[in-house]
């Protein structure tokens, strides 16, 4: 094993850089600031493990998404390759295939289905996404006839959230109740009883759901001889994104590596985000205590942004009230300062930085490297009004991904239920599309399918409803078709499903024709799957984006635009970047005032906001506010709270007032910038 890295791999990292990457097997925690280069540290370091000869195999490399794994692998590969040819070597390339990369869900279902046996898990077991989770508990809900009404009692959607908050928070029920939904504890010996239905139907079914990925595999990490058995397959595991992780995977990570021994961990504090989704800033604030001998790197030199960027946002955390402390810097110390702009209401809001962008691409900027940011999606509604106004096309982040569709959930539902015929959620949603059968009804006739143990001949003799009567026939035919193990293939199956679904999809949606495009981009992409139950269970743990509006959107070639949330920007980065409502009622948002922790989050959010841009931010807030209010309709709008008087002077002040040309002649904000470096991520 060699005992130092080849300079070929430190060549183009700075110091702080090689220091992470040439760090040996004590725990390692990489706080990466906001556009330091985390993503090529964490590359060039999982090639120097392998260079120093461990095994591709004996590398876990733990994301959160499956993209940013395939990316940071392809990236390996590139470099091992360069390092290779460089060496004019006869021995064959080293393959990055085998490191054992993805996220924690898929990676969790890999190893369940590997060491099942150990904790008495079926490994054919089906994985629900958030959606049909949601399913099985509203069919939970109707048979314990509890209350329609959201009133009395929580719809299916807000169910799943505290479900969920309980698994990925371990705490239990009565703590998340009164934290989080307080006035839903009328509810909790009911929500109880419910919960507990909904875990043994999973069991009886063969069903996991998102977060039992995570808990059986924290349960198989328990277990004295598989857990061992699975600690052994590694030497190195590194944690992408380590901020993001929730207290059950911070468990899991503390069993797989009990002593810390090649324990990597790459995040920042500062861009803890994810409350809601029960991520929490300890675990990346207590990974010394959790790691004992932890060696900390400080990544703080930044790629993306000039410095008078950079001077606000240092600003803007420095007040953070617990934190690793982080100086953000560049050479690039050309630019403006931030702007921060007063605007008279919504309107004047939307007016100005709809101008502002068009003025920025008059001078050559184009629109897909500029972005507008808000802390809620109805905060763009004003904005996207006058966008249309002036025909200037955009793209908004968010909505339905592409499995989460209706109609696509209504196909695979055939698929799922060919693939487990105990999977209720999936076989009630595919005879209720049938005419004459409602949900007590699917209910009934599941159970009759599960009382023969799935034998299909027990359907094929059931009379259905009259209205049924003639689809029926075709109906079984279809689902024998898909049971026979010698059948066609997945793409094959997809289309048997298709064609029987088509009349269905006709009288049940509008805008067919756009909703078949998607079945047909559907069997496109199962023709990259060998077996059905595989492309089940990637569609559930990793789901493509929507392509069902792209007609109403800009054509996929046209420059345009992007809108999103703070949430789906944080990684992402743009020439320009305007955050709009940055108000007190918005950042921090309304709801989080009160709670010392939430309002320390909102913090963070704000931070991610602003350092999202390599050139160039204006952020901007309304003066007045509609309520609605019949007597008052409008209120005085007051600027973030986090623009503290320190952080203020790295600000420059203006108002909405102004006329266009002063905007124009107040420097050289609204000019492109000369160079556009990418940052190193």
């Amino acid at each position: 094993m060699p005992e130092r890295i080849s300079n070929a791999i430190l060549a183009e990292l700075n110091d702080r850089q090689q220091q992470a990457v040439q760090h040996g097997d004590a725990p390692l925690l990489i706080l990466a600031g906001a556009g330091t280069g985390k993503t090529m540290t964490l590359v060039h370091r999982v090639a120097a493990l392998i260079e120093r000869g461990i095994e591709p195999t004996r590398i876990l490399l733990l994301t959160f998404s499956r993209r940013a794994a395939a990316e940071m692998l392809h990236r390996v590969s590139l470099l091992l390759a360069r390092l290779h040819d460089a060496k004019d070597g006869d021995s064959p390339r080293i393959s990055t295939d085998k490191v054992w990369g993805g996220t924690f869900h898929a990676t969790g279902a890999r190893l369940l289905r590997t060491y099942s046996g150990a904790i008495g898990l079926n490994p054919a077991f089906t994985i629900h996404d958030r959606t049909d989770s949601e399913d099985l508990m509203e069919v939970l809900r109707d048979e314990m006839e509890l209350p329609k009404s959201a009133a009395a009692f929580p719809k299916k959607e807000t169910l799943m959230a505290i479900y969920s908050l309980c698994v990925n928070s371990q705490m239990p029920l009565d703590k998340v109740v009164e934290q989080h939904y307080p006035e839903k504890e009328p509810c909790l010996e009911k929500m109880t009883e419910l919960f507990r239905m909904y875990t043994q139907r999973k069991q009886q079914c063969d069903i996991l759901d998102f977060d039992d990925l995570l808990l059986f595999w924290l349960g198989l990490m328990s277990d004295p001889d598989a857990g061992q058995r699975v600690r052994e397959r590694f030497d190195a595991v590194l944690v992408d994104e380590y901020q993001d992780t929730n207290r059950l995977q911070s468990e899991i990570l503390r069993k797989l590596r009990p002593d810390g021994r090649g324990m990597t961990a790459v995040g920042d504090d500062a861009q803890s985000i994810y409350s809601f989704r029960a991520a929490t800033v300890r675990n990346i604030l207590d990974f010394p205590e959790h790691f004992p001998g932890t060696v900390i790197v400080k990544l703080e030199r930044n790629y993306r942004s000039v410095q008078p960027i950079l001077d606000a946002t240092n600003a803007i955390i420095a007040e953070s009230r617990e934190k690793y402390a982080k100086t953000l810097w560049t050479d690039r110390k050309d630019g403006e300062k931030p702007m921060l702009v007063a605007c008279g209401d919504d309107s004047g809001q939307a007016d100005f930085v709809a101008r502002r962008i068009q003025s920025n691409h008059e001078a050559g900027t184009p629109l897909r490297q500029q972005a507008v940011l808000f802390r809620a999606s109805h905060h763009s509604i004003m904005l996207e009004a006058e966008l249309a106004r002036l025909g200037i096309p955009f793209v908004k982040y968010g909505g339905l991904r592409f499995v989460e569709a209706a109609h696509v959930k209504d196909v695979l539902a055939f698929l799922r239920l060919a693939e487990n015929y105990r999977d209720i959620t999936a076989g009630t949603r595919v005879l209720r599309l049938l005419p004459g059968i409602g949900p007590r009804k699917a209910v009934q006739i599941m159970d009759i399918l599960l009382a023969s143990s799935g034998d299909l001949r027990a359907w094929r003799d059931f009379k259905p409803t009259s209205s049924a009567c003639k689809v029926w026939p075709k109906f079984v035919k279809l689902m024998n078709s898909l049971s026979d193990p010698d059948g066609d293939s997945v793409a094959g199956q997809l289309r048997y499903v298709t064609d029987f679904y088509e009349p269905i999809l006709k009288n049940t949606y509008d805008n067919s024709d756009a909703r078949m495009r998607d079945l047909e981009q559907l069997q496109q992409i199962a023709e990259r799957f060998p077996d059905r139950g595989r492309m089940i269970a990637d569609l559930a743990l990793d789901p493509p984006t929507s392509t069902g509006d792209i007609g109403r959107g800009p054509k996929p070639d046209q420059d345009h635009l992007v809108l999103s949330t703070v949430h789906s920007a944080k990684g992402l980065e743009w020439d320009a970047v305007f955050v709009i409502s940055a108000l007190d009622d918005s950042f921090p948002f309304i709801r989080a005032q009160g709670d010392l922790n939430q309002i320390e989050e909102e913090r963070r959010l704000f931070y991610v906001a602003l350092t999202r841009p390599r050139q160039s931010l204006c952020v901007t807030y309304p003066e007045m506010v509609y309520t609605a209010n019949r007597w008052s309709p409008y209120a005085s709008g007051n600027a973030s709270r986090f623009i503290t008087p320190p952080v203020a002077k790295f600000f420059r002040r203006a108002t909405h007032r102004q006329r266009f040309d002063d905007f124009r002649s107040g420097g050289d904000f609204w000019q492109p910038p000369t160079s556009r470096p990418r940052g190193r991520d």
